[in-house]
């Protein structure tokens, strides 16, 4: 069973697979400080009884890393840690590619094999909508090329500004609210939240999908992940596809495209984390 693990800012998903076949699939809060017993112990628990013969992890948390490593590093199976010079097949079209985060490029590459592949063997492209700490909106070509996109504050991460910095709002619960027009401030808050957020990322799907259009010659498919997804996706006209841990399914992905290039790979054997 492959175990993959996307270490996010505000929250952890773990997810096995047995091929490409996704088994189970846990999200837990992000412990920027835990040391690699800890999340030894946390991985245990979770797993239980499963036969782990590889693991494939991203972290966008770097106090995180030393931790992680330490854990991946004590384990007698096939491992993969993404991040700079680790090779996935993705193509960065951008200025600097040290820059892109490791779950922006395995997202891209579980954006393309799933939604970008036509059935005539060609490709389309796809903009990711990724809901999570921030909201990222992501471009990717015909041929799974990442091409960019565009960064902005998360749902959680806004409300949580208001909150501190204006005296008479106060945090509210996230939810969809009846209508746009608040009658209350709990409800102005929901509207400009959430019905706020589904109109930023329609405006920028808007435009990106233009400029796809104008350098390929088709409309993308937009797939709404991430963990904030099922809370916005809906009040967003342009999302079409929704995945909400699509970040998982390229890990696997990349997994897969490592243990292939590999000449001569590694005896697997299994062990518990």
């Amino acid at each position: 069973m492959l175990l993959t693990v996307d270490v996010g800012n505000s929250q952890t998903v773990l997810a096995t697979f047995d091929g490409p076949r996704r088994v189970g699939c846990w999200r837990v809060t992000t412990a920027p400080r835990a040391t690699s017993d800890e999340l030894r112990m946390l991985w245990r628990g979770l797993l239980r009884d499963t036969e782990v013969t590889g693991v494939s992890a991203c972290s966008t948390v770097p106090a995180l890393l030393p931790a992680l490593r330490a854990l991946l590093d004590s384990l007698d199976v096939p491992v993969v840690l993404i991040g700079p010079g680790v090779r996935t097949g993705v193509p960065l079209h951008v200025d600097n590619p040290r820059e892109v985060g490791a779950d922006r490029v395995v997202t891209a590459l579980a954006a393309h094999e799933l939604y970008g592949r036509r059935a005539d063997g060609g490709g389309r492209p796809v903009v990711v909508v990724d809901f999570g700490t921030s909201t990222n909106v992501d471009a990717v070509g015909p041929d799974g090329q990442f091409l960019g996109g565009a960064l902005a504050p998360g749902v959680e991460v806004s409300l949580e500004a208001l909150a501190s910095r204006a005296a008479q709002l106060r945090s509210v619960e996230l939810t969809v609210p009846p209508q746009a027009i608040g009658k209350n401030t709990v409800a102005a808050l929901q509207s400009g939240l959430v019905l706020g957020f589904a109109g930023l990322v329609d405006g920028l799907v808007a435009r990106i999908a233009a400029e796809l259009v104008g350098q390929f010659g088709a409309a993308p498919v937009v797939v709404a992940t991430g963990g904030l997804a099922p809370l916005v996706a809906d009040s967003c006209r342009s999302i079409g596809e929704r995945e909400p841990d699509l970040t998982v399914h390229g890990l696997r992905l990349a997994f897969e495209r490592h243990e292939a290039g590999l000449r001569h790979p590694p005896t697997r054997r299994s062990a518990a984390p």
